[in-house]
């Protein structure tokens, strides 16, 4: 009998705990149609903002030796014009993750119902992105307008909301505990960690914006570190991000706590048959293991 990958988060049902992370393919509802067709059981959308955002100006996105440098600016067309493209996925029967964000409580509500209304299947508040001031990282440094947001969307919606927090603070469980204490139905645990390089040649920081967001290998033992300490924490499922690349990464976050993962970078390297890869891996090491069903390792770490 094959394992049970089937995990639960909140009350979104995935058949596998594979998720396109927020920022990958997600412009549009025919690229998270490829994702879901290629082995993701739910896909998250660019993060969507209240007003259309052209982001930062090239160069916007660099490989370095230990994973890929970005500084995008959140672009995307606002969330008047996205909403057509989560109602498109609907109709497709897409499980869809909505990633928000807003400068203010009342932007992140506004775009919650909206999304919500267009058909999406969860929520997921991006309090985290690195290299955009006044929303972002700013706002998910601080544990009380954390909870405040994470309690506002939650009290306005009738779907899942995640809250995806930064490595780039002192006390992630801190801020952890927040969005738990505001509602929120899941963690997801990490988005990238704050970087930078520069041209030798030039003497000129290689990206546009200077400092912008590092993804890929050599930020996993962070993200480890941090769905770990959070999954001993709070009550609520964590999703692990940052750095999964295989089969083996995904079940490391399992052990730590998490009960399902997001896959970015590793779509930009190893292509969208990664998640049939990662898939495939977890359900042959689980047999191997004697394990009935994915649920039996999430956090086994912690009880050693």
């Amino acid at each position: 009998m094959q394992p049970d990958l089937s995990v639960n988060i909140g009350s979104l049902n995935l058949d596998n705990p594979t998720i396109l992370a927020a920022g990958i393919l997600g412009l549009s509802a025919s690229s998270l149609k490829r994702a879901v067709e290629s082995g993701a059981a739910a896909v998250s959308t660019k993060s969507i903002g209240i007003e259309p955002r052209a982001g930062y100006i090239n160069p916007t996105i660099a490989e370095v030796d230990c994973g890929l440098l970005n500084a995008m600016g959140l672009p995307n067309p606002g969330v008047d014009i996205y909403v057509k493209e989560i109602r498109l996925a609907k109709e497709w029967k897409i499980k869809t993750i909505a990633s928000i964000f807003g400068a203010s409580t009342m932007e992140f509500i506004r775009i919650a119902k909206m999304v919500e209304e267009a058909g999406a299947d969860a929520i997921e508040l991006n309090v985290s992105c690195p290299h955009v001031v006044a929303m972002g990282m700013q706002i998910g440094q601080d544990p009380k307008l954390v909870e405040e947001i994470s309690h506002a969307v939650k009290s306005e919606v009738h779907i899942p909301v995640f809250t995806k927090l930064s490595p780039n603070v002192s006390d992630i469980v801190e801020i952890a505990n927040a969005a738990a204490k505001g509602g929120s139905d899941a963690i997801t645990a990490v988005n990238t960690v704050r970087a930078m390089a520069i041209d030798i040649e030039t003497g000129y920081p290689v990206l546009a914006n200077k400092i912008g967001g590092l993804s890929g290998p050599a930020i996993k033992p962070i993200a480890i570190r941090c769905v770990y300490e959070i999954a001993r924490s709070v009550k609520i499922p964590v999703i692990g991000c940052g750095g999964i690349m295989t089969w083996e990464d995904a079940v490391e976050f399992v052990l730590a706590g998490a009960t399902a993962v997001q896959l970015g970078t590793a779509v930009a390297y190893r292509g969208l048959n990664v998640f049939k890869e990662i898939t495939s891996g977890i359900e042959k090491y689980l047999e191997r293991k004697g394990f009935g069903s994915l649920k039996e390792i999430v956090g086994l770490s912690h009880r050693y």
